[in-house]
C-alpha cells in the first residue's frame, strides 16, 4: 500500500519534499504568535575550552545554557499540493528536541501574515537571550527559489502560483530568516529547512530548487537535500519525511557528547544510506544527499551539561588517540585515524565524531585527486597562529566546504596573518568547488574570467550551476 501511495504521488508529479526543522508538539510548548518573554539571564558563558576539555572543565550543578526553538510547519496547501506528513515531523521532533531540554513553540499551517509575525516573535525572543544560547528554526513544508531568492511558502499558497505571489506569500529565508536570527560566537543559531523544492516532472528536467547559501558566524544551516534537487516524502500523515525521520531517530539515540554539527553530518548519513537502501526504485534513484552550510564558533553538546561520568579523565590511550586525530590537518592522515580510533573503541561517546571527521576526510581525498584541484599538503600547514584561523583548517581538512572557501577569500584579500596569494586562494576555491560549494564555483568562474580565461570560467560556471546555485542577476555584470 505505502508503494501505491508513493507512485500516486509521483505519477501526478506532485511536490514530494517536505521542509524539515526541528519541530514539536509538546504540552508545554508556547504556541505562536504570541511571543514568550524572554527567560531570565544567564551567567556570561566562559571562554570555550578545547573539544577534550570541554565535559571535564563544565560543573555538574552549572545551570544549563538557554535552548530556544521554534519549528513551523505548513501542511495546509491548495489540492493537490497537501503534505500529509508535516503535522507529523513537528510533533516528532518537538517531542525529540524537548529531551534535550530545548523550549520548543511550534506553529502549524500559517498564512503569509501571521508566518511573518511568527518568525519575528521568536527572534526577538532569541536576540534577548544569554549570549551562550542555542536557537533552532525549523520549517517544513513548501520551498522553492524566485531569481535566486529561497522562498518558504506560507499556508494556502499554491507552488505554481505567479512569481509575484509567491514572492508576497513566503518567508524570505535570507532577508526574514538568517538575518533576523542572532549570530553569537559563544552559542550556536541553528536553521532547518526540510522543504519542497519542486515537483518531480521538473526534477527529472531541471535543477531549479531552493539555492545554495553561506553561513553566517556563529550558525548552521541545513536542508533536507542537496540545493537544486527534490526531497521526496510518503504520502501519508502516519509518517515522517526522510530526513525528519532521521533527525529525530539521531536526536534520539546519540551520545550525549555529540556536537550539533556532527549531529547534522550523521543525519545526513543516515538519510542516504536509508534512501539507497529503499525498497522503492523511484525512492533509491531520488535519494537524497542533505545540504549543510556551516560557519559555527563553538561545539555545543547535545547534552547542555556533562555527566558525573564525564567528569572523570579519560584513558590516557585513547585521549592520546584523540588528541592526534583532533590535531591532524591532512585530510588522507584524518581518514587513517578517525577509521583507526573507530575501530579500537566502538560505540564510546566521541565515535560518532571519529566517524563524521573520517567520512568527511575521505571526500576531502577524493577532491584533492581532482585534476582541476592543485591544492597539495603544503596548503594545510597554516600560514596562521590565530585560534579562529587554525579550526578553519581544522574543518577544511575534514571536508568543510564552506571552511575552504573562507580560507581561499582569505589568501585574496590578506587577512591578519595570512598574506595575500592569488595561487592559494585560486587552489582553496577549486578545493571548495570540488567539496561541492557552488558558490565558491561561481566565484572561480568569475575569477577566471576575469584573468582573460573564458574556457575554465564556462567550465566552472556551468559546474556551480549543477551543484544547485543560481548567482544573483546583479552579482557580476560579467556574466552572459
Amino acid at each position: 500500500m505505502q508503494l501505491i501511495d508513493y507512485r500516486r504521488r509521483l505519477l501526478l508529479g506532485l511536490p514530494l519534499a517536505l521542509p524539515l526543522a526541528l519541530a514539536a508538539w509538546p504540552s508545554a510548548a508556547q504556541t505562536y504568535p504570541a511571543a514568550a518573554p524572554p527567560p531570565p539571564p544567564a551567567p556570561a558563558a566562559p571562554p570555550a575550552p578545547a573539544p577534550d576539555a570541554a565535559a571535564q572543565r563544565i560543573a555538574p550543578d552549572a545551570p544549563a545554557p538557554v535552548r530556544l526553538a521554534l519549528l513551523l510547519g505548513n501542511g495546509l496547501y491548495p489540492s493537490p499540493h497537501d503534505l500529509p506528513p508535516i503535522h507529523k515531523n513537528v510533533r516528532d521532533l518537538g517531542a525529540a528536541l524537548e529531551q534535550r531540554d530545548f523550549r520548543v513553540s511550534t506553529a502549524l499551517d500559517l498564512d503569509p501574515a501571521a508566518q511573518r509575525r511568527t518568525i519575528q516573535a521568536f527572534a526577538a525572543e532569541a536576540r534577548a537571550a544569554p549570549p551562550d544560547a542555542t536557537v533552532l528554526f525549523y520549517f517544513a513544508g513548501h520551498g522553492l527559489q524566485v531569481d535566486a531568492e529561497n522562498l518558504m511558502l506560507g499556508a494556502g499558497v499554491a507552488p505554481n502560483a505567479r512569481p509575484e505571489v509567491l514572492l508576497s506569500g513566503s518567508l524570505h529565508l535570507q532577508r526574514d530568516i538568517v538575518e533576523q536570527l542572532p549570530r553569537r560566537s559563544s552559542g550556536l543559531t541553528i536553521t532547518v529547512i526540510d522543504a519542497c523544492r519542486v515537483d518531480l516532472r521538473a526534477a527529472l528536467a531541471a535543477q531549479d530548487g531552493l539555492n545554495q547559501v553561506e553561513a553566517p558566524p556563529g550558525c548552521l544551516i541545513v536542508f533536507s537535500t542537496a540545493a537544486g534537487r527534490p526531497a521526496i516524502a510518503p504520502a501519508r500523515e502516519t509518517d515522517n519525511t526522510f530526513y525528519t525521520a532521521s533527525l529525530v531517530k539521531l536526536l534520539r539515540s546519540a551520545d550525549d557528547a555529540l556536537s550539533f554539527s556532527d549531529l547534522f553530518r550523521l543525519v545526513k548519513l543516515d538519510v542516504q544510506q536509508t534512501m539507497l537502501s529503499h525498497p522503492v526504485p523511484v525512492i533509491r534513484q531520488f535519494a537524497q544527499v542533505p545540504f549543510i552550510a556551516e560557519n559555527t564558533q563553538v561545539k555545543v553538546r547535545l547534552s547542555p551539561r556533562p555527566t558525573p561520568e564525564e567528569a572523570l579523565q579519560r584513558a590516557a590511550d585513547e585521549q592520546a588517540a584523540w588528541s592526534e586525530l583532533e590535531a591532524s590537518l591532512w585530510p588522507a592522515e584524518v581518514a587513517r585515524l578517525a577509521e583507526a580510533y573507530q575501530a579500537r573503541w566502538p560505540g564510546t561517546a566521541r565515535a560518532g565524531s571519529a566517524q563524521v571527521s573520517q567520512a568527511g576526510a575521505e571526500d576531502a581525498v577524493r577532491a584533492l585527486a581532482s585534476p582541476q584541484v592543485r591544492l597539495y599538503r603544503s596548503a594545510f600547514q597554516p600560514r596562521s597562529t590565530q585560534p579562529g584561523w587554525l579550526a578553519e583548517w581544522h574543518k577544511a581538512a575534514r571536508g568543510d566546504k564552506d571552511a575552504a572557501a573562507r580560507i581561499a577569500r582569505a589568501y585574496r584579500n590578506g587577512s591578519g596573518d595570512i598574506p595575500r596569494d592569488d595561487n592559494r586562494y585560486e587552489g582553496w576555491l577549486q578545493y571548495a568547488s570540488a567539496l561541492g560549494n557552488g558558490i565558491a564555483c561561481y566565484e572561480l568562474a568569475v575569477w577566471y574570467r576575469r584573468q582573460g580565461q573564458p574556457v575554465p570560467a564556462a567550465q566552472f560556471e556551468a559546474r556551480s550551476r549543477e551543484l544547485g546555485y543560481t548567482p544573483p542577476p546583479t552579482l557580476d555584470h560579467y556574466r552572459k
